[in-house]
């Protein structure tokens, strides 16, 4: 794993959801806070904060005065969890990662812990009822994917977005499973739940609102905070890690960690939180919400992630520049200005969208996004003859894929009907006709017309079939 990443990078894992954002009190705003003290204004946190990656930290008075000075006083390691309860990854969880990347970017190490094992507990955190239970063959599936997707994001930012001159932090993905497997119920227990106190679990957010519901809470995800404990704890003994990122979801969790390292070791550390990433009808972008856009390009193609971020309100697409890009904000208030200056252009959106694919799928992701959009939108025909039959099928998941003989004499309508696009009899050659139908974008209506090699059948072998407006079909033509 550490040579896909230039002899720079060790992999760790996951656990925890991270994209939620809740005002307290126990919070402290990083924006109130950072003109306090000079050096911030240069720092780390300064920087992410006017981004507007980071919203608080934890405790209260971190973000004046002891984390600048500690992330300043040499390279730290930060820790953020992912649980596999898919698998994949979607985009509510990219700003998570790009707030690790920034560490890293900055020299600092960072940790991408898999919760193998907390994913079978259940986080209850931002949850209306219990998730259904998994199976460990399942979590471990889940694992080896969203490892690889990790892996990927920040291999790409690596080659595609790092400034060479700097010294990158290592990378290490972790799966918490491996510290948890050899435990007995008894020894764990033992061990970890006699530094932690039940009034306090008990005040919890999450908790509180689960035990008022109908269905209440059960014990094992009740025991879910001390397992997210144990795992700071744990990761700050092995690898020194003083800083957790999460999301205001996170809090009780987060909170549970600091005691728990408090009092075992009295060590300091801390929490930062992130923003809760919305849709534009303010949903959580997260697959609970029912509206999820994949890191993993076999449940959302590189086009569809691209179309998605070309297609965000003109409102928000400054904020997502600031957050999910790694332009420098001067550059995006250069973007700003040209879309105001041809706003029928999008190119804010299109740089947003450009940025967010190469990150997410590298340069061969984004140049497939970029061949799809011209194929579908633009009617290009070069666009057709470079796609891959992945790709065609991709972008028109619900056309029927053919592979058909390629036979001399071979005609439009014996094309359409050997794919039942068209109905059998006069009817079907009465469609042609009247123009219903085209072939790469080319409207043919003459139905005894012979397929022409380079104009109805591309130099990759493939015709797509459009009968009406959305029936489209795609042939493979094998020669004879």
């Amino acid at each position: 794993m550490a040579a896909s990443m230039a002899g720079t990078c060790r992999y760790i894992s996951l656990h925890g959801s991270f994209i939620l954002l809740r005002r307290t009190r126990l919070y402290l705003t990083l924006k109130s806070k950072f003109h306090c003290t000079a050096p911030a204004h240069n720092g780390l946190l300064f920087t992410l904060n006017k981004r507007g990656i980071l919203k608080n930290s934890f405790p209260e008075d971190a973000a004046q005065d002891r984390l600048p000075r500690l992330l300043q006083s040499g390279a730290q390691t930060v820790y953020c969890g992912f649980d596999p309860t898919a698998d994949s990854l979607h985009v509510g969880n990219l700003l998570a990662i790009i707030g690790l990347l920034h560490f890293r970017s900055a020299g600092h190490h960072v940790l991408a812990v898999l919760g193998g094992a907390t994913a079978q507990i259940g986080d209850p955190s931002g949850k209306t009822s219990e998730r259904e239970r998994m199976s460990a063959e399942v979590v471990e599936e889940n694992t080896r994917s969203i490892r690889e997707s990790i892996q990927r994001i920040f291999t790409n930012h690596e080659v595609h977005f790092q400034d060479n001159s700097k010294k990158l932090g290592t990378v290490t993905v972790l799966n918490n499973l491996h510290w948890y497997k050899d435990w007995s119920v008894v020894g764990f227990l033992s061990e970890a739940g006699r530094h932690l106190r039940m009034g306090t679990m008990l005040s919890r957010h999450s908790v509180q609102t689960r035990l008022k519901s109908t269905d209440g809470m059960s014990l094992t995800e009740f025991t879910y905070q001390m397992f997210q404990a144990y795992d700071f704890h744990h990761l700050n003994q092995i690898y020194g890690c003083k800083i957790q990122l999460g999301g205001s979801d996170q809090l009780g969790n987060l909170m549970s960690g600091h005691e728990y390292i408090h009092k075992v070791s009295g060590e300091e550390v801390y929490g930062l939180t992130l923003p809760l990433v919305t849709s534009t009808v303010g949903d959580k972008l997260g697959k609970t919400a029912g509206n999820a856009v994949w890191l993993n390009r076999n449940k959302t193609s590189p086009f569809e992630l691209y179309q998605f971020l070309v297609r965000q309100p003109d409102a928000i697409v400054k904020h997502y520049l600031k957050l999910f890009t790694f332009l420098p904000l001067a550059e995006v208030e250069r973007v700003m200005e040209q879309q105001r200056e041809d706003p029928e252009k999008r190119l804010a959106h299109k740089r947003l969208a450009a940025e967010v694919t190469k990150l997410v799928h590298g340069k061969e992701g984004l140049e497939s996004a970029k061949r799809c959009t011209n194929a579908l939108y633009h009617s290009s025909v070069q666009a057709l003859e470079e796609m891959s039959d992945e790709e065609l099928q991709q972008l028109f998941k619900e056309a029927p894929f053919h592979e058909l003989l390629l036979e001399p004499g071979t005609t439009v309508v014996d094309a359409c009907r050997s794919v039942n696009a068209i109905p059998e009899g006069p009817r079907g050659y009465q469609m042609v006709l009247a123009g219903a139908v085209s072939i790469n974008h080319m409207c043919v209506d003459k139905p005894e017309h012979v397929l022409i090699p380079k104009l109805h059948i591309l130099s990759n072998g493939l015709s797509l079939l459009k009968v009406g407006k959305k029936n489209f079909y795609i042939i493979k033509w094998l020669s004879l």
